[in-house]
């Protein structure tokens, strides 16, 4: 069974930067797809970066040019560089991923993922 475990979560005033890790085990296929997703208080979970099978990566327009998503393919483990953050990105961050390949031109939904972790706080004070 694959296992995603987060971390890197935390509170931050407005401005400041946080990087967000996802450990993955259980993979047994090379070709796998790897993401991050959101949750506020009283609103849908949404997506914020991914990255497909090829390496294609897609944000959300409410960070692009803030944040940067990265994987480490030996260690099977994913990233999320938070710069310039903002109140409204205060939320639960969720890591899911999926084997087998896949391209994306557009961010895909919660659907497209099989696999996700229990989340980690990140809370961007004024």
């Amino acid at each position: 069974q694959v296992q995603l475990v987060e971390s890197g979560g935390g509170s931050v005033q407005a401005g400041g930067s946080l990087r967000l890790s996802c450990a993955a085990s259980g993979f047994t296929h090379s070709s796998y797809c790897m993401g991050w997703f959101r949750q506020a208080p009283g609103k849908e979970r949404e997506a914020v970066a991914v990255i497909d099978s090829y390496g294609s990566k897609i944000y959300a327009d409410s960070v692009k040019g803030r944040f940067t998503i990265s994987k480490d393919n030996a260690k099977i483990t994913l990233y999320l560089k938070m710069n310039s953050l903002k109140p409204e990105d205060t939320a639960i961050y969720y890591c899911a991923a999926d084997r087998g390949p896949r391209l994306w031109w557009t961010l895909p939904g919660e659907d497209d993922f099989g696999y996700w972790g229990q989340g980690t706080q990140v809370t961007v004070s004024s």
